[in-house]
């Protein structure tokens, strides 16, 4: 998919509803050559989208390796490893410091699979947080 092609799911993808009632903003990031997809009453959790020529990745950030208690990383692993396999149509992963969440997707997928996704990826973020909150440190720490 060409730059003009992401900037065409940006547009398409602005002010999008989900079949799950979540309502969607868009910015296109052309330097970058990504889209950030910011879902209402989500903010903090915004999801990423960027495009190769194998898959539409669509990414977004739980915490940073910092973030985790004392003593309890390999805890964390091992809840992440069990919680992925039930988790549909994403996945944890790590890039430098940062834990992220992902789903991935074909390069023809549609605009509505791609609604699917942002949808279960930003559902599926939420989950993990609760989740996997006690293996790190509180805002109020």
């Amino acid at each position: 998919m060409s730059q003009q092609n992401l900037e065409q799911l940006a547009m398409e993808l602005n002010n999008a509803t989900t079949e799950g009632d979540l309502s969607l903003s868009t910015e296109y990031h052309e330097g970058l050559s990504v889209i950030t997809v910011t879902v209402l009453d989500r903010e903090e959790f915004p999801i990423y989208i960027t495009i190769d020529e194998s898959q539409i990745l669509c990414v977004t950030h739980l915490w940073r390796e910092e973030e985790i208690l004392a003593g309890k990383r390999e805890e964390l692993l091992d809840a992440m490893l069990i919680m992925n396999a039930p988790m549909p149509l994403s996945a944890f992963s790590k890039v430098g410091q940062q834990y992220i969440l992902f789903g991935a997707l074909f390069t023809e997928a549609s605009v509505d699979e791609i609604l699917e996704e942002v949808d279960t990826l930003s559902n599926n973020t939420l989950l993990a947080i609760e989740e996997l909150s006690e293996f790190l440190h509180s805002e109020s720490e």
